[in-house]
């Protein structure tokens, strides 16, 4: 059998939440309950959108409540060359097109999907305009894909219907997350994933590009969101609070009952290393209960 790698990979885009916390408490314990590795990605691809001083505050929030990660903490922003290396290899088999469409014209032109405007291939066969900026685009040609999910079960998505032909690389010369993620996930040799269900409509997108880059896919698990009173996301957009340290146990105690473990019989008094310890016994993925999302 292959030994277990999972990793958690969270965007310095400001502290943690609840909701981070959450996924990075069962990331965490499904990786170590089954003596495997859990790396720690830092996924800084989109600097416009990073707060200063996040990555390093991330990195002693997670130490501070108790979290032991595997190896150094890959920074994305570092792994341009890499990107760009898979990226070659992917013009060389014809999977990818430049495309220099604006938003404005995509929007225009194109249907609407699972997230947004699908684009209908208008640069597929030669570019639409004199623009010099462009970006880069995934070929999709094939449609019907479903792939297993631990906690949802099959999740089946039409690609070309539902997405379309996906950027890779941006025209502002950023990478997108899609490639950045598999490529990273395919070098660093992740083979479990247990993320937020924000990205449960991802994984098609990215289980077919792992195709074309003849990578393996992992094994996915996706955990219900945290939201709000208003049923929004726990994220920067929606004002949710940071984590604090000095809260570690109590924090960790409720993550722990969101993930569906009865953990009455711990105690905020309790040192984080003795709630750890009755986590790591404790740990079931079939205890998380699915949300529909």
């Amino acid at each position: 059998m292959t030994d277990y790698i999972g990793r958690y990979a969270p965007s310095p885009t400001g502290p943690l939440h609840f909701g981070s916390l959450v996924t990075a408490v069962a990331s965490y314990l499904d990786a170590k309950t089954q003596s495997g590795k859990w790396l720690l990605r830092m996924e800084d691809l989109d600097k416009p959108r990073e707060m200063p001083g996040a990555a390093d505050d991330i990195l002693r929030t997670l130490d501070g409540y108790g979290f032991e990660w595997d190896g150094e903490v890959i920074y994305q922003s570092e792994r341009s060359e890499l990107y760009q290396s898979y990226l070659e290899k992917l013009k060389d088999k014809q999977c990818v097109y430049p495309c220099n469409c604006s938003r404005r014209e995509v929007a225009d032109i194109a249907h609407a999907g699972i997230e947004g405007p699908v684009y209908p291939g208008s640069c597929r066969h030669g570019l639409s305009s004199n623009r010099t900026q462009i970006a880069w685009r995934l070929r999709v040609d094939s449609d019907n894909l479903i792939f297993n999910d631990r906690v949802y079960g099959d999740i089946q998505h039409h690609l070309q219907t539902d997405f379309g032909d996906f950027v890779l690389k941006r025209a502002d010369g950023l990478f997108a997350y899609q490639l950045a993620v598999v490529v990273d996930d395919a070098e660093q040799g992740i083979n479990h994933i247990v993320r937020g269900a924000d990205l449960l409509n991802s994984t098609s997108r990215q289980v077919y590009l792992q195709q074309q880059i003849e990578a393996i896919s992992p094994s996915y698990a996706h955990i219900p969101l945290v939201t709000n009173t208003h049923g929004e996301k726990l994220s920067k957009q929606t004002a949710a609070p940071a984590i604090a340290i000095h809260d570690a146990s109590e924090q960790l105690i409720n993550a722990l009952f969101f993930l569906g473990l009865d953990a009455s019989a711990l105690s905020s008094a309790m040192p984080i290393a003795h709630i750890w310890q009755w986590a790591l016994t404790n740990w079931q993925l079939c205890q998380v209960k699915k949300k529909i999302i």
